[in-house]
């Protein structure tokens, strides 16, 4: 909006558009009375994007105003959904008593809300982390710094790929991204929500150790780790100054940053995680995942947790094994059911310490905090009683509090009202001074009951009755049948349509009394809540390690009691490369399927790391690959696994290649996707990756795709040696496992009978014999005439094929690849050695026809 000059308009619109000029690019919620008030463009926009009225307010400078607003105590519900559709808010409040002040109330923005940096109940997803990024190149290289301001969790990384930070970036799935200015490869993150363009000197190294340094009071950052981390550390500055900056607080529970390193956990590329369904299913929603198998924590702080342990599988043998201890632990003492309900009764004990560090923590928060303090002394019983050494370990980190929850126990009542405004928080006892106003204010009600009663008396009037209101306070109310009787020394007050209301001298002395008791009440209230935030931050600290071990404690015995009730077994780690599991069976699949799930074994070592999988459509190749990933992942987050037995060896990485899509809006074909996917396998695969590939080459013409298929697939196994499961339909390859060390058959069969088809999925060693396409393609609904001429087609080709040397042999011979198989002479075809044998101009006709009889024999092979 153009304005000529800020002298032209009110006093009170001049103080709004300073205050908007501060913020141009985000909806001002200016504070006026009981609503929060939108001006000019910024109505337009809310009242489109929160479907409420668009109206004006007079004028300003000449030109009507067009105002949009939402009332303060339904506020929250309207941020929401701005915050989904990643819009940002700043929040201005009047800071001066109306009643004291002269001209327009003194206002000034107090908070920014934005997607990535809200930390309010209703704002948050409960159950998943809400990320903000903040991302810094340097020519091929990048620094990448996360916070969850709701937890204070603070972490940086650095990527030496594009490839790297894709992958990244699919981990966290941030709510809001801020960018340097001078950000080159703009491409990588153009589809992320909440992108902010934040200016080259917000990620200055320099400043930004020193806001790190400032905020952890510190006099440098080697007690983390992270000080040769420059790329991370730049983010980090400009993600700290765009924390301090939307909260207008200090940030008292970010205490510590931590460097993620590659090397800690097995890596997983953007395409591995979206294959493998971890947490978000491939139509995009949460159904059907590993997450929702084994997520069923009780508090909402251990979903989250068993999410970043989900899409961050560690390969530190150590706390694995830890994990695997206590589970074992829990399972053996049968503490499950005594557990998880002191557990549920913890909450959020996380974000509510986060919001208690940002003092926007509200009466029932602390409430909460109280409910959970008193679950500890529980918890920690529980756990120390069974005197095993793991669970006793873990009881010791989790803290003593009780001072803490006699503090609460004595100043929070038992259900106190929503917001500290509404007065009624702090109990009775806890303060001497604030029991006095209360009862000053409490001792009205009967007095009014004994002046209404003698008025009654007095005049005559039995409809006379005493009440109060926020505009008129208090007042005598009379039915007009009786005005008649009221006596001179009443003095109106206010007339209704059916009753007059007075006021008279003892009434007005009495309603300024208990009017100063409620507001002295109330001021005093909200002052002894903002001292209860200064007795509980020096214990921040204690509170928020004691809340993340509560955290690892419900996802441990959640992932308990899953082994318990799905029938998991312990996973077995190895030094030696492999993979040894029994009857393995796919974590997802076995709980939707309505019938039994057929659990098959896979053995991959140092002699046997390339598996080429046959078999039909449908006939459960890719579950079985699918399985295998999951299989491994769980066990590498400290998971019983769904197996009888299962042994594993390190692993770095996992890679999958699976399924077929295109990406139209950079430009890219299925065939383009499959190979880009299939190059960033080739290129990053260690012999201590397992890698999943799955019908690579089908999008090209079937020499080109057999000819890619076959390269890959050697290449594997002879280069790069990588745990590999290989599936597909060209059958020529199943020939590698005749003279390339390492490379073995598996195939899962089917039965065909007449039209109809049965899927064994049953794992066995060889290769498969056919694909059953045609009979898949019947299931699928193909219509029978259209399958009779695709099976007349087929037997044409096969008949075709017949007359001329084996697509195997030709595919050696052609010499363009170091094929492993030697090559072979194949005899010319019978019907090729007797055509060249005859000369047609020695022959007779009778001779010529004979021979045609002949080659007709032989072309039909009859």
């Amino acid at each position: 909006m153009s304005i000529e000059s800020k002298n032209q308009h009110t006093p009170m619109m001049q103080q709004y558009l300073r205050l908007k000029s501060e913020n141009p690019d985000i909806l001002l919620f200016y504070r006026m009375g009981d609503f929060y008030e939108l001006f000019y463009d910024d109505a337009k926009k809310a009242s489109e994007l929160l479907d409420i009225s668009l109206t004006q307010r007079g004028q300003s400078a000449g030109q009507p105003i067009p105002m949009a607003g939402v009332p303060y105590h339904a506020v929250e519900g309207y941020l929401a959904k701005l915050v989904q559709l990643g819009e940002c808010v700043a929040i201005c409040e009047q800071t001066s008593d109306p009643a004291t002040t002269k001209g327009p109330v003194e206002r000034k923005i107090v908070r920014i809300v934005t997607p990535g940096t809200v930390s309010d109940e209703a704002l948050l997803p409960e159950r998943q982390d809400n990320l903000v990024v903040a991302l810094y190149q340097d020519k091929e290289r990048f620094g990448l710094a996360s916070l969850d301001i709701a937890s204070g969790h603070f972490q940086i990384s650095e990527q030496n790929s594009r490839a790297e930070l894709q992958a990244e970036l699919q981990r966290i799935q941030p709510v809001e991204l801020l960018y340097c200015e001078n950000f080159i490869d703009f491409y990588l993150i153009e589809n992320n929500k909440g992108l902010r363009r934040r200016p080259i000197w917000e990620f200055e190294l320099k400043t930004a150790i020193q806001l790190l340094n400032h905020q952890f009071k510190t006099q440098n950052l080697q007690a983390f780790g992270v000080e040769k981390a420059v790329l991370g550390l730049c983010a980090a500055g400009c993600l700290l100054q765009y924390a301090k900056e939307t909260q207008r607080s200090a940030l008292p529970h970010i205490q510590s940053i931590s460097l993620l390193h590659n090397s800690d956990n097995i890596q997983l590329d953007a395409s591995t995680r979206r294959n493998l369904e971890l947490t978000q299913n491939l139509m995009g929603g949460t159904e059907n995942t590993l997450s929702s198998i084994l997520d069923k924590c009780v508090t909402p702080m251990g979903s989250r947790l068993i999410k970043r342990w989900i899409h961050q599988p560690i390969r530190n043998l150590d706390k694995l094994q830890q994990r695997q201890q206590i589970i074992e632990s829990i399972l053996k003492s049968d503490l499950i059911f005594e557990l998880q309900p002191y557990l549920k009764q913890v909450g959020d004990m996380e974000r509510i310490l986060a919001r208690i560090a940002l003092r926007s923590a509200r009466p029932r928060d602390l409430t909460r905090l109280r409910t959970a303090l008193e679950q500890i002394p529980h918890i920690k019983q529980s756990l120390s009683k069974q005197n095993l050494l793991q669970l006793t370990v873990l009881s010791q980190k989790i803290g003593e509090f009780s001072q803490l929850l006699d503090l609460l126990q004595r100043a929070i009542v038992d259900n106190p009202p929503m917001l500290i405004r509404d007065g009624g928080v702090i109990a009775e006892g806890y303060n001497s001074e604030l029991d006095e106003w209360r009862i000053l204010s409490e001792g009205a009600t009967r007095y009014l009951q004994e002046l209404e009663q003698r008025e009654r008396e007095k005049t005559g009037i039995d409809t006379l009755k005493i009440g109060f209101n926020a505009v008129h306070g208090y007042y005598i109310q009379i039915s007009q049948g009786q005005t008649h009787k009221v006596p001179i020394h009443y003095v109106r007050r206010q007339t209704l349509k059916n009753a007059e209301r007075y006021i008279i001298p003892e009434l007005k002395t009495h309603e300024d009394k208990v009017l100063k008791a409620k507001s002295a009440s109330l001021a005093l209230e909200k002052q002894l809540y903002d001292q209860l935030f200064d007795q509980l931050l020096p214990h921040l600290s204690e509170l928020q390690l004691s809340s993340l071990i509560l955290a690892e404690l419900d996802v441990l015995t959640n992932l308990a009691e899953r082994a318990e009730t799905l029938n998991y077994v312990c996973p077995q780690f190895e030094q030696k490369v492999g993979i040894d599991i029994k009857n393995g069976r796919h974590p997802v699949v076995e709980q939707v399927l309505k019938k039994p799930f057929i659990a098959n074994p896979i053995t991959l070592n140092s002699q046997r790391h390339l598996l080429i999988i046959t078999g039909p459509n449908m006939g459960g190749k890719s579950t079985y690959m699918r399985q295998t990933a999951l299989i491994t992942l769980m066990a590498y987050i400290g998971s019983f696994v769904p197996a009888e037995s299962a042994i594993i060896g390190p692993i770095d990485r996992i890679f999958t290649r699976i399924g077929a899509s295109d990406d139209l809006a950079s430009g890219r074909s299925t065939f383009m996707v499959e190979m880009t996917e299939m190059a960033n396998i080739l290129h990053q695969a260690t012999s201590n990756s397992l890698v999943l590939i799955d019908e690579i080459g089908r999008g090209t013409s079937t020499y080109d795709g057999l000819s890619l298929a076959w390269a890959c697939a050697e290449w594997l196994a002879n280069k790069i040696r990588s745990l590999t499961l290989f599936s597909t339909h060209y059958f020529e390859l199943t020939a590698l496992s005749d003279k390339t060390k390492g490379i073995f058959n598996v195939h899962l069969d089917a039965v065909e009978h007449n039209d109809n088809i049965v899927f064994m999925h049953s794992v066995q060693e060889g290769c498969a014999n056919k694909s059953y396409g045609l009979a898949v393609a019947g299931l699928a609904g193909v219509p029978q005439s259209v399958i009779k001429l695709a099976r007349k087609k087929l037997h044409q080709l096969e008949k075709l094929s017949k007359q001329h040397v084996d697509r195997t042999a030709i595919f050696q011979l052609q010499g363009e690849l170091p094929l492993s198989i030697e090559d072979e002479e194949f005899p010319e075809n019978e019907a090729l050695q007797l055509l060249s044998q005859l000369d047609p101009d020695e022959m007779t006709p009778k001779q010529a026809l004979s021979y045609l009889y002949k080659l007709k024999k032989i072309v039909n092979n009859e």
